[in-house]
């Protein structure tokens, strides 16, 4: 377990270092500080390879070096443990790591991405295997895991030359608007009008370029747009004016016995100018939108107040738009295959991704989330359109591959052609099947462990 902690620590180390510049930088905490709480973090979600470890020992005390083989569905359910327990953060999932190598990552239209992760472990048990034993029952077993990386590169080269999604379906042409914003201005009202203005200014610009369907980011309208009407006539406006529907994040706030729930919501501006409905935000970022733990953890406070403590939305609610279906994650909810899958269940033929990665500032966070983002286009068998407020925007087809992206950083307005599809795939048919099956092998692991003795070869 602690050789599992150490393997966490250097493996979340790497993957989300930038949560310490996000404390540092948003949050207003100390370097020190900072520094602490991004440790903090690591450390706990170390401890799912920490779990990962002691179940595979289990498994070799059991069943001795053939115990290992055995490792991809312990990693499978200390992934989806990581996805589903404590803080719920299922980020960087190992399967994502296929993202851009696409004849792997076709596999994930079968098997999702935590079929994915458990492919990549299993190269990694062949590997380990190697270095253990020579013996020819293993050996053989290498051979059929090379077999195995054979059969899945033919079926995904061949899914990429002779697929019919990308050029099947209700062609529509979409502009994803890239603001650009500073987070720390985007709640300033002197900056307001100014704000509003360059989304408007890039929204006729991909207008003029003959786009369908306007994306903005995440809470890009530095206001409540359904609650402030004199701040959201211009928006309307030019929707009506263009006969054009606008997809537009923004933040929502309600009247509660309890007090005022505030609400990360997207909305759906019609071509009549008028509200079609909002998706409220599911899955909150922890320490960004809620603090868990609060009294316990009452020194992250500041980070949260900065940008308002939310409430989780409850329904995936799926716009409908001149007879078509589509919907939007907003932000971190990209990287929860379920959402997308629940909203391809409920007839969405476009999956949109609104986000601000503006807290990311230039590190791997944007590209990390980015990619994670083109997965839940392979499992779906679903374009994907991405209006990030900084960064990344971009399209990626059915099939993984990107076909438009913006650079960090810069005001743009992106216009990419795409299609409504509908269909499932074979994941979105059966689900997270892999999961269940490596929780059933996990749960024989401990019950074979409890009656055997131990093993040593």
């Amino acid at each position: 377990m602690w050789l599992g902690l150490l393997t966490g620590c250097a493996f979340f180390g790497g993957t989300v270092y930038w949560v310490v510049g996000v404390m540092k930088t948003y949050g207003n905490f100390s370097w020190p500080l900072s520094v602490l709480i991004g440790a903090a973090m690591v450390v706990y979600l170390a401890i799912y390879p920490s779990l990962f470890a002691f179940v595979l020992n289990r498994s070799v005390r059991a069943f001795g070096v053939t115990g290992v083989w055995l490792a991809p569905f312990a990693w499978v359910a200390s992934e989806w443990a990581r996805a589903t327990t404590g803080f719920a953060f299922p980020w960087v999932l190992l399967g994502t790591s296929q993202a851009s190598v696409l004849p792997v990552v076709q596999t994930a239209s079968v098997v999702g991405v935590y079929g994915l992760s458990g492919l990549v472990a299993l190269v990694s048990t062949a590997a380990a295997i190697l270095a253990l034993t020579r013996r020819r029952s293993h050996l053989a077993g290498v051979a059929a895991v090379l077999g195995v990386l054979v059969i899945v590169t033919a079926a995904g080269t061949w899914r990429l030359a002779h697929g019919s999604l990308a050029t099947s379906g209700t062609p529509l042409r979409v502009g994803l608007i890239q603001g650009d914003i500073e987070q720390d201005v985007k709640w300033n009202d002197a900056y307001r009008d100014p704000i509003l203005q360059r989304h408007l200014d890039l929204s006729r610009r991909a207008l003029g370029m003959g786009a369908n369907l306007i994306v903005w980011p995440e809470s890009s309208t530095p206001f409540y747009f359904d609650a402030e009407s004199a701040l959201a006539a211009p928006v309307r406006r030019l929707a009506s004016e263009a006969r054009t529907p606008f997809l537009i994040g923004t933040d929502e706030l309600e009247q509660h016995p309890d007090g005022v729930r505030y609400y990360n919501a997207a909305v759906l501006v019609g071509a009549d100018g008028r509200s079609h409905g909002s998706y409220r935000k599911m899955r909150l970022v922890p320490f960004g939108e809620y603090v868990p733990l609060k009294r316990l953890l009452f020194f992250v406070g500041p980070l949260v107040q900065a940008v308002s403590d939310f409430s989780p939305g409850t329904d995936p609610f799926v716009f409908t738009m001149d007879g078509h279906k589509v919907s939007a994650s907003i932000c971190y909810e990209s990287v929860y295959p379920w959402i997308s899958r629940e909203f391809v269940q409920r007839g969405s033929q476009l999956l949109a991704i609104i986000t601000n990665d503006a807290w990311f500032g230039r590190s791997s966070a944007a590209y990390q989330h980015f990619d994670q983002g083109a997965v839940r286009a392979v499992e779906q068998g679903r374009f994907v359109v991405r209006a990030a407020n900084t960064g990344i925007s971009g399209a990626v087809d059915p099939y993984g591959r990107v076909l438009a992206r913006t650079d960090l950083f810069t005001p743009t307005a992106l216009v990419v052609d795409v299609r409504l599809l509908e269909g499932l795939t074979i994941y979105g048919r059966v689900g997270d099947i892999v999961v269940w099956i490596s929780l059933v092998v996990v749960a024989w692991i401990f019950v074979a462990g409890w009656r055997a003795r131990p093993a040593i070869k």
